[in-house]
C-alpha cells in the first residue's frame, strides 16, 4: 500500500521506489561509491541504541562490514508521501547477515522510515534513516 500527499507525482514515486531498489542492491554488493551517490551530504542514520551516525561514518561503517559479513536485504514498501521536494517511506525490512570467518547467520526485521530530498534540478536522495530493526527469535 502506498499513499501519497502533496504534489508528488508518479514519476517521484518511481524514482524514490528505484533509490531504495539500488540501495538494497548496494548494500548487498558493498557498492559504496553508488550508496554514497544515493544519499545527501548531510544524511543522518539512527539505530536503536547508538548515537546518529553521518554520512562518513555510515561509509566508514559499511567498509568495515564488508570485510566481515554479506548482507542480503529484502524489503516492502508500505508507505510513500511525497511533499514537494521532500518524501518519507515506511518499508517492512527483513536482512540477513552471514559472517564471512564462521558462516554463522543473524537475521534482523522491522521498520525504516527514510526520508527522502530532491536536490535542486536533480534527482531524490536519502537524508534521514531511522533503522528500528531487530533481532529475530531463534527458530532451532
Amino acid at each position: 500500500m502506498s499513499g501519497h500527499g502533496g504534489t508528488g507525482g508518479h514519476a517521484d514515486e518511481l524514482a524514490i521506489r528505484t533509490l531504495q531498489y539500488l540501495w538494497m542492491q548496494a548494500s548487498g554488493t558493498g557498492d559504496l561509491e553508488l550508496l554514497k551517490s544515493l544519499m545527501t551530504e548531510d544524511v543522518v542514520f539512527l539505530t536503536p541504541g547508538r548515537p546518529p551516525l553521518s554520512r562518513e561514518a555510515f561509509l566508514a561503517a559499511c567498509e568495515q562490514n564488508r570485510r566481515h559479513m554479506h548482507i542480503e536485504a529484502t524489503g516492502h514498501l508500505e508507505e510513500i508521501v511525497i511533499v514537494g521536494d521532500v518524501a518519507y517511506t515506511r518499508t517492512l525490512l527483513g536482512v540477513k547477515v552471514t559472517s564471512l570467518a564462521s558462516g554463522g547467520v543473524k537475521r534482523l526485521s522491522g521498520y525504516v522510515m527514510s526520508v527522502f530530498r530532491k536536490e535542486p534540478g536533480g534527482p531524490w536522495r536519502l537524508a534521514r534513516d531511522a533503522n528500528l530493526l531487530t533481532p529475530e527469535a531463534s527458530t532451532a
